[in-house]
């Protein structure tokens, strides 16, 4: 036994690196949702219909992942087509300015089972800030078609702010209409690359 492990060892060493996967995002089975308050008493919800981006994945060295990902900004969803118009002038996102939002990774952070810590580059606005997301694989599965795929979540808090969003109005109360605090919900589907 102890012989074949040694002979064994060279062979696991050598093929670990190939285990590292390159990933293609599915937009379609992918989805990228906000939340933020209104007036202070409720919440409004959307999200972004157009997602493009890839991801490097090795679940034995999570460590070494990679992901960069853009938004398309004029596909942004509130079910309320005024409000996905003023979110899009100038007076928020300015989509004629800034049409597209992007993350690209910097470091990953293991955090348990599954679940890490990615930490990387947002730009919006024109603006760029470090944020932190956390993280969690939920496993791989194949589908009909014999196409490999992963599945991750993803979760952060910005402030709007931060990123030159600073459109607002008080109301009569003197309560303040649009919440500076955004939580980010992000599902992945992504299909792994065929060599």
């Amino acid at each position: 036994m102890k012989k074949i492990l040694t002979l064994a060892l060279p062979l696991f060493l050598f093929a670990a690196p190939l285990w590292a996967a390159s990933y293609k995002i599915d937009p379609a089975h992918t989805q990228v949702l906000f939340k933020v308050r209104h007036l202070g008493i409720s919440s409004v919800t959307g999200r972004f219909e157009a997602i493009e981006g890839s991801l490097t994945f090795d679940p034995q060295n999570i460590e070494a992942s990679k992901t960069a990902v853009t938004l398309d900004v004029s596909s942004i969803n509130t079910n309320q087509e005024k409000r996905d118009g003023h979110l899009k002038s100038c007076d928020f996102f300015c989509l004629e300015k800034f049409p597209k939002m992007t993350f690209t990774s910097k470091k990953v952070k293991v955090l348990g089972v599954g679940k890490f810590q990615v930490i990387g580059d947002l730009t919006l606005h024109g603006v760029t800030k470090e944020v932190l997301l956390d993280a969690q694989f939920n496993g791989e599965a194949k589908d009909p078609y014999g196409n490999e795929r992963a599945g991750f979540s993803a979760s952060a808090s910005l402030n709007r702010k931060d990123y030159g969003l600073t459109w607002d109005k008080l109301t009569e109360a003197g309560g303040i209409m649009v919440g500076s605090e955004v939580t980010i919900s992000i599902d992945i589907e992504a299909v792994k690359e065929k060599n």
